[in-house]
């Protein structure tokens, strides 16, 4: 059995005061609509889990409703951080689940294709991610805002989600990060902190997070 957990309970801040960017509209329909729909539509999946802040639920269950999102789905409250959230809603899978692919409410671009192809690397490796080849200079900057060094971009990606587990990999790295009182900021780094290898798996689409208010029509003009 495989699952997804959609983390949907972060505040997006960068968004400005009152504004929940999971909610906005992006060709008509709210930005967290578009990643639940693509876990709904397909044949991977076998149940969802939403992580929402708590107080929202009722919205979450209109709209499945309102957008015809009928597959299984269950909604947990979110943790003080990222890691808290992620933790809440693998805690809340169903017995029988052996698989899970964890996605950002956020990432509205996410494609059958490429979940398909993130959990059949997992399937393989164990644990496996989306990402994307490095094509800009990287530099790491010194703490005076200078160049400190150059980095090979050769072997830098950037990291997305959806990160797709071993169920029993990714609940034992998320209980050493307890057990050692460590924060991370992405599900990947749970596993490198136990050490166990991620596979990356490169996804050239568009798979942009929405984070300011000029990222969406941006995210209009891809989504077409």
């Amino acid at each position: 059995m495989t699952s997804a957990v959609i983390v949907a309970a972060g505040r997006g801040t960068r968004m400005g005061p009152g504004v929940d960017k999971l909610f906005l509209p992006l060709k008509g329909v709210p930005v967290v609509v578009h990643a639940w729909r693509c876990m709904n539509l397909s044949a991977e999946i076998d149940e969802i889990v939403l992580v929402v802040r708590d107080g929202w639920q009722e919205s979450f269950h209109e709209l499945a409703r309102n957008h015809h999102l009928q597959k299984p789905y269950q909604l947990v409250v979110g943790g003080a951080e990222r890691q808290d959230s992620v933790a809440n809603g693998i805690a809340a899978l169903s017995p029988g689940a052996e698989w899970v692919a964890i996605h950002d409410g956020a990432r509205p671009l996410l494609t059958p294709v490429a979940l398909a192809r993130c959990l059949a690397a997992a399937r393989q490796h164990g644990a496996a991610v989306a990402a994307q080849r490095a094509v800009d200079t990287i530099k790491e900057a010194s703490t005076d805002g200078t160049i400190a060094r150059h980095l090979d971009r050769n072997f830098l990606w950037t990291v997305q989600t959806p990160q797709c587990f071993h169920l029993p990999i990714i609940r034992k790295a998320m209980a050493a990060l307890r057990a050692a009182g460590r924060q991370v900021t992405d599900d990947t780094a749970a596993c490198e902190f136990i050490g166990q290898p991620v596979r990356l798996v490169e996804c050239p689409e568009p798979n942009l997070k929405v984070t300011a208010p000029g990222d969406l029509p941006l995210l209009e003009s891809l989504l077409g």
